[in-house]
């Protein structure tokens, strides 16, 4: 998953190329202000797209984002946010997935695009 999204305290629910779910406390990821940092959102939707593209690059293959865009919907200053993460495209070179973020109540507090190219890892056959 990563060091930052350990830090931040993602937890993966699920995962697969064409859905993955993951939770992340809003306490300890707040800005000055006392409410979830836009770059937060920001980081929970990118891990997930850049999961879900990796799971479907498969074995000796690496996803790399070229495109992101969030828009922010509503603010929140307690409690747990989900990121839901859907696949839009699924291609031999391109990925799109679209992640929303919600809060407990089901409530949509940003909407997240991602665009991964995918390659061959280095040094893979």
């Amino acid at each position: 998953m990563g060091e930052l999204a350990e830090k931040m305290g993602f937890e993966v629910l699920e995962l697969s190329a064409e859905r993955a779910v993951a939770t992340m406390p809003v306490e300890g990821n707040r800005q000055p202000v006392g409410i979830l940092h836009g770059g937060a959102h920001v980081v929970l939707a990118e891990s997930l797209g850049s999961m879900a593209a990796s799971v479907h690059a498969g074995p000796g293959r690496i996803a790399m984002g070229i495109e992101l865009n969030a828009s922010h919907s509503r603010s929140i200053a307690s409690g747990v946010v989900t990121g839901t993460c859907t696949a839009i495209h699924l291609g031999r070179t391109l990925t799109t997935h679209e992640i929303v973020l919600t809060d407990e109540q089901g409530r949509r507090l940003s909407t997240v695009r991602i665009t991964n190219i995918l390659r061959d890892a280095p040094g893979a056959p």
